[in-house]
């Protein structure tokens, strides 16, 4: 009876491995791969990009005082050496307007440029800051916004001598926070059980619960202030367009994946792509409508937590362990050119 039992168990095993390979298979390939495998000289977490005027020169920034910079668009990059402490950082966030630049991290830590980068200043912050920074973003000439892991947000207009707070209580410790470009925010609790919502001009954070068992993973901004939300178990979600508590119908772009779904942008108002746990990359050309795996990515043995569109020709994708992709807009022509 105990072997008839056994026999069983392995055929259900079995069953459910078949039925799980069929439903990946529901999931197309897309036709190329417009990602190229960067190689960069570190193996550090990394953990934001961000370009200069000039489209060719940008930087990397991560982990333990990782910052990377290229002149030739993200094809190679070398490590640049600032003058600090012996205090390893983390290099959580850069942002450029023009040739002024600013780059974010922990402990307390924020530093800032004039001229791409030739030469930075450390702009001194206040023991008493609630958090450590982990956003920043450059507005105007010597204007930039700060944000921390509590979600106290400030912002400067004299280069970082002064701040003013723009909320007034923190959130409490979030797992993500994103901005969107008309200077709203959204931020994910540290358990991903709720997220809040603040806009300019408000006092304080508007707290909202999820609206399903399944945790937040991370949340951002359409073009048009809707809001996208990634759940736990590959979920994703669109708010109504403008009520931000209120949701679309949950969709699964690959129903049987056990990897989490970790970051999403737009390359035009139509086309999205994620990223998720193991090299998984998914392509939407319409809107979130159908979905496409690229799977020669997947063969790239890292989590795809960070997806940055500068432009519709311009992109980068992040992994752990030193891993970036680089968008390449016409991979036929470029290939024609190689050879």
């Amino acid at each position: 009876m105990h072997s008839i039992v056994k026999s069983w168990q392995r055929i259900f095993a079995l069953l459910l491995v078949v039925l799980m390979c069929i439903g990946c298979s529901k999931v197309p390939s897309i036709s190329y791969n417009p990602w190229k495998i960067i190689s960069v000289p570190t193996n550090e977490k990394l953990l934001d990009i961000a370009f200069t005027g000039n489209p060719q020169h940008g930087y990397l920034v991560g982990s333990n005082t990782t910052l990377l910079e290229t002149k030739d668009g993200g094809d190679t990059w070398k490590p640049i050496t600032l003058q600090l402490d012996e205090q390893k950082y983390r290099f959580n966030s850069v942002s450029f307007l023009g040739k002024e630049g600013w780059i974010a991290g922990e402990p307390g830590f924020l530093i800032h440029t004039n001229d791409e980068g030739a030469s930075w200043s450390r702009i001194p912050l206040s023991e008493k800051l609630p958090g450590n920074p982990i956003a920043i973003k450059a507005l105007a000439d010597n204007t930039a916004e700060l944000a921390t892991d509590v979600g106290a947000i400030y912002q400067t207009t004299d280069g970082g001598k002064n701040w003013k707070a723009q909320v007034e209580s923190a959130v409490g410790v979030v797992r993500n926070l994103e901005r969107s470009t008309d200077g709203k925010y959204v931020a994910v609790s540290a358990k991903g059980n709720f997220y809040s919502t603040w806009e300019p001009g408000e006092n304080a954070w508007v707290p909202h619960n999820r609206n399903s068992s399944r945790r937040v993973e991370n949340m951002g901004f359409l073009d048009n202030g809707q809001l996208w939300m990634l759940a736990r178990g590959g979920q994703i979600q669109f708010s109504e367009p403008t009520k931000v508590d209120e949701w679309q119908k949950a969709e699964f772009p690959e129903l049987s994946t056990s990897w989490g779904l970790l970051d999403l942008a737009y390359r035009t108002p139509n086309e999205i792509w994620i990223g998720g746990g193991s090299g998984n990359l998914l392509r939407s050309t319409d809107g979130g409508k159908t979905w496409e795996k690229d799977r020669d990515v997947e063969e790239v043995a890292a989590n795809l937590y960070k997806i940055v569109f500068f432009q519709p020709d311009q992109g980068f994708v992040i992994g752990d362990r030193g891993v970036l992709l680089k968008y390449i807009p016409n991979p036929e022509t470029t290939s024609a050119q190689a050879a």
